[in-house]
Order: structure tokens, then C-alpha cells, then sequence
């Protein structure tokens, strides 16, 4: 099986051991290793293994690596949809960071997720993104998100005005700090946080959720995956921001964005012990309460 591992350098020397303990495992179990080159010379530095080969043309990865696997938080497995794209290799991520929602292998869990992984005893789980339109391509063939694609204001700007239209027709005007369009699988990210609502990944919709709205009357609205979203921005200041998940850029002039479902999806791995409403429960303490224990 060929396996590429992907990670953002870490500057928390406690990871060292545990990411030893991720290398130690795939030799183990014979597994051909693939490491991205941003994750290469940390490798080195700390001796942690040579086993592996650096995985060099990442334009042409379907049909040649099996699985990728990422080391650290939701954030590094975000940044990696970027890089496998359309491609279909399966995903799963170990978590070194807080939260790991995605990225939800617990770090003292490695040996026996890696032995289910090798053994191929897990699901795939099956994510929608969304993908974002314009007439300058802002984000190139980035244009799509796993979580959410935010229309926000800067930090230091008044707030703007976000026109919303649903399949060309008006749906509402939004005065506050923004707006959030979130997949299903982000509705428990900065949706969330901002009073969406959870929406299960098999429910084939979409979250339009406002961030600090000014009016009064506009709360979180679900709506299905096969709707088409135009967004016109008016703001007093000279730019606003626009991301894809963990990618932003400076917008400054008018412009009109398309969001709508994208054309392919990602595979997560979901092993045979997990799912989805224990990862609720476990990982955003969902329904906790004392008389149930």
C-alpha cells in the first residue's frame, strides 16, 4: 500500500515521539511511504525516519498513491484537500492540535489506527465542498471548500452590506460583519460558532449562516446542496476578505461571487469504530450532562 503522509512543520518538540511512532508503524506493516516535501527536512532534522521516499509530482496522484494521511489539526487536513483535489484518495488524520473534528485519530490511538488503516477495516464517508465562482478567479483552480466559504469584513473596517440572491431570484440583504456558506461537514465549524445549526453529512444541504448580523430578524437558513448562491458586497471601506477555508484574499472592487456545490467530493476514512454521533459526542461534548453518567 502506498501511503502519503502530509504535515505542516511542527515547533512543539512533545510530537516528536508520536510522529516516530507514526513512521515506526507504517514500516511495520510493510507500507510504501510517501512524504510531502513540507514535512521532509522536519523529518530529517529530528531523525525520526528513512523509510521513506518524498513524494515529488503532486499533479499526478490518482491511481498512484493509495491513502494520505495527515499529521496535526482540522487546519493541516484543510490545507491537503487542496492538494489531492479530485482525485479521490481516501483522507484520514491523526490530530496533534485541539479540537480534531476532522482530523480525528487521537494521538494515543496511533497503533491501532494505523493497523485498521493497513488492514483496510474502515468506511469511506463521503463529503460534499462547495465551490466559488467570479469573474476574476481569485483562488485559481483553489476554488473550493470542504468547510465553509466566508465573505468577511476587515478587522478594522465598518461593517458591509452582503446581497443575497438564491437561484437569481432575492433572498435578503445582510448588514453585519459577513456572511458564512457551509457545507455540511463545516456546520460544526465557524458556522457553528456563530449560531448555525449541525447538519448531518448525509442531508445534502448547505448552511447560510450571517456573522454578528446587524438586523434583528435574519437568523441561520438551511438550504439544499443543488442551490445556486450570488453575492454582491458593498462596503465602506477600501476591501473586504473572501475564504475557502483556510485560504483568504483582499478583495478590492465590486464583485459578484457564485458559490454552489462542487463537482466532486472528498472520501474521509471512518474507522469501524467510529461514527459520526460519537464524534459529536466526544469531541464537541454534545448532549453532556451528569445524569447520564
Amino acid at each position: 500500500m502506498k501511503i502519503a503522509v502530509y504535515g505542516r512543520q511542527f515547533n512543539d518538540p512533545v510530537v516528536v515521539p508520536y510522529i516516530r511512532q507514526v513512521f515506526d508503524n507504517l514500516a511495520m506493516h510493510g507500507a510504501e511511504i510517501y512524504v510531502h516535501a513540507h514535512l521532509c527536512d522536519f523529518l530529517r532534522e529530528n531523525a525520526i525516519s528513512t523509510s521513506f521516499k518524498t513524494l515529488e509530482n503532486v499533479d499526478k496522484l490518482k491511481g498512484f498513491i493509495d491513502l494520505f494521511l495527515t499529521l496535526g489539526g482540522d487546519g493541516t487536513l484543510l490545507d491537503m484537500v487542496a492538494l489531492i483535489r479530485d482525485s479521490g484518495i481516501p483522507v484520514i488524520g491523526i490530530n496533534f492540535g485541539r479540537l480534531g473534528f476532522l482530523a480525528s485519530i487521537n494521538k494515543n490511538d496511533i497503533d491501532a489506527a494505523i493497523y485498521a488503516v493497513v488492514n483496510k477495516q474502515f468506511t469511506l464517508d463521503s463529503r460534499e465542498l462547495l465551490c466559488i465562482n467570479s469573474e476574476q478567479e481569485i483562488f485559481g483552480k483553489d476554488n473550493f471548500a470542504l468547510n465553509d466559504i466566508t465573505i468577511h469584513k476587515r478587522d478594522d473596517a465598518a461593517m458591509i452590506t452582503t446581497h443575497v440572491f438564491l437561484n437569481k431570484e432575492f433572498l435578503n440583504s445582510y448588514w453585519g460583519d459577513g456572511i458564512i456558506i457551509s457545507t455540511s461537514t463545516g456546520s460544526t465549524a465557524y458556522s457553528l460558532s456563530c449560531g448555525g445549526p449541525i447538519i448531518f453529512p448525509e442531508s445534502n444541504s448547505i448552511v447560510l449562516t450571517p456573522n454578528a448580523p446587524h438586523n434583528l430578524n435574519v437568523r441561520p437558513i438551511v438550504l439544499p446542496d443543488t442551490s445556486v448562491l450570488a453575492f454582491d458586497v458593498e462596503c465602506r471601506s477600501n476591501n473586504y476578505l473572501v475564504s475557502c477555508d483556510s485560504r483568504t484574499a483582499i478583495i478590492e472592487k465590486t464583485m459578484r461571487f457564485e458559490v454552489k456545490k462542487a463537482d466532486f467530493r472528498l472520501n474521509l476514512i471512518r474507522l469501524n469504530n467510529e461514527s459520526y454521533l460519537s464524534t459529536l459526542r466526544n469531541k464537541l461534548l454534545w448532549g453532556l450532562d451528569v445524569r447520564n453518567y
